[in-house]
């Protein structure tokens, strides 16, 4: 039996005894950084109060993936009285072929810059005005480039009702004072709304088409994360709520970092068996983080869950970060070229979250503990060979610990056992 072998056994076999016994949740690591802190937000039991419907839904973005859940939302909408017809969807007016980006979707009910060849609903409106989109929202949904969460929190402030309650698909993470800082933790606290998490194995051009496909919510009140369940689930996107946020977030910010070393990988012609041996060591990596950073406790089984082993598969292999990995490594062009010439204004996630990740670790001493992360970052950032990515997987501190006896392929489920999935 290889190594890979028996720590595939060991992950299905802990899963094995969960599934039996409800969601484990595991106990921090003793020392382990913690989120920086965050004073309890007053929507926290918004999730017991009955908002009069039916709900307004706004979408506060209109890029890839904000289009193809504009799909998703608008005809969910028209089928139940729970939710109002009209949905809001702020779009960053441009210029295209002449005409305002608003008025096409608008008019022609596509999205021609960012999702072309996908009619949205008659039902879904485009306006430029951030302020008009969520003046009146009851439910929020959050899908925009991470890099402008704070500016537009600020704008949102002092418009968005405080009854209301937020979604956010945006992957990535920020820096705090003391250390790392939640995308959904920057809009609790500017915006003054409970906010869940939405990520899973979802390429968005699929999801527009259609295609089957999970994804995972992640809610602290369990009650809202079932509305926006609702809001969302069809018979082609299904949906799981956990009460495990921080994870679902996190693995949809550390993915794209595997991602980028998926794409150098395929850059110099590794095989498939070198390509997972980036993805099974990044997820090494992204548990190891997950346990040394959340505030909270962690379920081992949310990383079963799509936004964990799912969505890293479908990214490391369909991806943007992937994609442009590879053609960064083989052209020598910079990332901002490549992001220009080869996503047509969408933004790149996965160099912008490794320099952030590779700060907050050297802050805290940690880098040796995550290599994979590291060797990600210098090559983007300082010109590290590209082929020092072998040498890296090759020397992983996994595989010493493992070889030692030191350390288990994953961490041991806790005595309590408490039933989270829905």
């Amino acid at each position: 039996m290889t190594h890979y072998t028996r720590v595939v056994n060991v992950f299905f076999k802990q899963v094995g005894r969960q599934a039996g016994q409800g969601t484990s949740r595991l106990d921090q690591i003793d020392g382990g950084q913690q989120l920086a802190e965050k004073a309890p937000s007053p929507q926290q039991d918004i999730g017991l109060k009955v908002l009069p419907g039916p709900l307004k839904v706004s979408i506060v973005g209109s890029g890839n993936w904000a289009s193809a859940v504009s799909k998703i939302i608008g005809n969910n909408v028209k089928t139940t009285k729970k939710f109002a017809s009209p949905v809001k969807m702020w779009v960053f007016e441009e210029i295209v072929n002449g005409r305002k980006l608003t008025d096409i979707i608008n008019t022609d009910h596509e999205n021609v810059k960012y999702l072309p060849g996908y009619r949205l609903p008659e039902n879904v409106i485009a306006t430029p005005s951030l302020s008009q989109a969520v003046q009146d929202a009851d439910l929020l949904v959050f899908a925009f480039p991470h890099q402008f969460i704070r500016k537009i929190c600020d704008e949102l402030a002092e418009v968005v009702p405080r009854k209301a309650r937020g979604l956010t698909l945006i992957k990535g993470i920020d820096e705090g004072p003391e250390s790392l800082k939640l995308i959904s933790d920057i809009i609790r606290e500017k915006v003054n709304i409970d906010v869940s998490v939405l990520m899973g194995a979802n390429l968005a051009n699929e999801v527009a088409a259609e295609q089957f496909c999970e994804t995972t919510i992640g809610s602290k009140v369990l009650q809202n994360g079932l509305l926006f369940k609702e809001l969302f689930q069809t018979p082609n996107f299904r949906v799981t709520v956990v009460e495990d946020p921080d994870t679902v977030e996190l693995c949809g910010a550390l993915k794209n970092i595997v991602a980028m070393g998926s794409g150098f990988c395929d850059s110099f012609c590794c095989g498939n068996s070198t390509k997972a041996a980036v993805i099974r060591l990044g997820l090494m990596e992204m548990i190891s983080f997950v346990r040394t950073f959340s505030k909270g406790q962690v379920s081992i089984a949310t990383f079963l869950e799509s936004c964990g082993v799912a969505d890293l598969i479908s990214t490391c292999y369909g991806g943007r970060n992937r994609k442009v990995a590879e053609a960064f490594a083989r052209t020598g062009k910079s990332l901002e070229e490549l992001e220009k010439e080869m996503l047509k204004g969408q933004k790149l996630q996965g160099p912008h979250t490794s320099a952030q990740v590779y700060r907050i670790l050297k802050q805290k001493g940690l880098l040796d503990k995550f290599p994979l992360f590291t060797v990600v970052y210098q090559i983007c950032y300082e010109g590290r060979a590209v082929t020092e990515l072998i040498p890296c997987l090759q020397n992983h501190p996994e595989h010493r610990r493992r070889e030692l006896g030191t350390s288990p392929a994953l961490p041991h489920p806790s005595q309590g056992h408490t039933d989270t999935r829905t």
